[in-house]
């Protein structure tokens, strides 16, 4: 009995050490992890979880606000506003995002060949674009596209010829389109670039060695080696698709007959808040986007690394 008793007092005072120096460690990780902690819950998750608030009650003429449930989403659901602004998106989404993504995949080819003289150059000028902020390009691109007092109409005088109005509503969203790849196509290249000079050149002397030309190199070792940035863009830009907003919010001031109040999500949701006073529902919709944005990207995500 006094064997293990004493046994116990021997081993208790490292247990009890090892406790304080855990405890000592989760203090001092919270003390660097807390910062960022605050950060996100006040910038991130505070705002969806008001917006989930505002969503489930209602501003009624009579009685005022009063607490509906999910009423706002059975509402959202049936809006064929709503959706008609996702299926104009998703068409976007569609055709921009490839020809952006390939766009920018062949420029970082091109770059990293090695063929490309002043390639510091290119690379620059290419980014160059992404620096413009969106409603400073998106105006630049407005008044490029007036037939009344841009390039469009001053090239319609100089050679008597009637270019389509590219701000007419059957253009419109392609000559949005036109915009963001203007913008991002340099972000996306970069992204693309940075990922090939981190392959290594020991998979280039192999082809070498197995006698692959350039394009075998392309398609069997780059492509394959930069599947992640790829997928990663590919969110990306599927992210952005769905947020679409500044360039067709700046637009409509030029084009009101093309771009209306629910043109995109995004566009109709500040419609419903700042225009309609229709804060509740304003949320409601927010938050469908966002969960299908979400279902969408994630899905993406599964497939792309699925692959890899």
């Amino acid at each position: 009995m006094t064997l293990l008793s004493t046994s116990a007092q021997a081993v208790s005072p490292p247990g009890r050490r090892a406790r304080f120096r855990l405890r000592k460690e989760a203090r001092v990780g919270w003390g660097f992890a807390g910062p960022f902690v605050a950060v996100f819950g006040l910038v991130f998750l505070a705002p969806i979880g008001y917006a989930l608030y505002l969503s489930l009650f209602k501003d009624r003429l009579i009685g005022g606000t009063s607490f509906v449930g999910l009423d706002n989403y059975g509402e959202a659901l049936a809006d064929a506003r709503f959706w008609e602004g996702l299926a104009r998106v998703g068409l976007f989404l569609l055709v921009q995002v490839p020809v952006m993504l390939g766009i920018a995949l062949l420029v970082a080819l091109a770059i990293d060949s090695g063929r490309l003289y002043g390639k510091a150059f290119f690379r620059v000028s290419i980014f160059l674009p992404y620096a413009v902020p969106a409603v400073v390009a998106s105006l630049i691109w407005g008044f490029m596209y007036g037939t009344q007092f841009g390039l469009v109409g001053n090239v319609n005088e100089a050679l008597g010829v009637a270019l389509p109005d590219p701000l007419s509503p059957s253009l419109v969203l392609a000559s949005i389109g036109n915009i963001v790849t203007w913008e991002f196509v340099g972000y996306n290249m970069l992204i693309f670039y940075s990922a090939l000079k981190v392959v290594p050149r020991s998979l280039y002397e192999a082809a070498a060695i197995d006698g692959a030309g350039q394009w075998r190199v392309i398609t069997s070792v780059k492509l394959p080696a930069i599947r992640s940035a790829l997928v990663i863009a590919t969110i990306f830009s599927i992210i952005g698709s769905f947020q679409l907003f500044n360039e067709p919010s700046i637009l409509q001031k030029l084009a009101p007959n093309a771009i209306t109040s629910d043109f995109t999500p995004n566009l109709y949701t500040y419609s419903l808040s700042f225009s309609g006073q229709q804060h509740n529902y304003a949320a409601t919709v927010a938050i469908v986007m966002g969960v299908i944005t979400a279902i969408i990207a994630y899905t993406v995500q599964l497939r792309g690394m699925r692959k890899g």
